[in-house]
């Protein structure tokens, strides 16, 4: 049960980010996920270095941590996956 949260979290934060960034993302849909995930993962991080990983109620400083690190991983994800491709396409 943990990995379909981890995809749900990853898919929906993933999404969140890229709607964020301004201009067009070019990585597909399954790498968005991945990098939503690795957001997550690096939000969870940071968060329980500033040792707000776990609070009563909702974790707000968590998820706005996550979702900055996701929008970070896809931006700089999403420029990695265009240029590889793009050195692919000329070749």
């Amino acid at each position: 049960m943990g990995w379909l949260w981890a995809i749900i979290v990853g898919f929906v934060l993933g999404l969140l980010a890229k709607a964020i960034i301004p201009g067009k993302q070019h990585s597909p849909l399954w790498l968005t996920t991945i990098f939503g995930i690795i957001g997550a993962v690096v939000g969870n991080a940071i968060a329980r270095g500033f040792g707000i990983d776990e609070t009563p109620g909702i974790d707000w400083g968590r998820h706005a941590l996550q979702l900055a690190a996701a929008v970070l991983i896809v931006f700089l994800g999403d420029m990695l996956y265009t240029s590889v491709r793009g050195n692919k396409k000329r070749a």
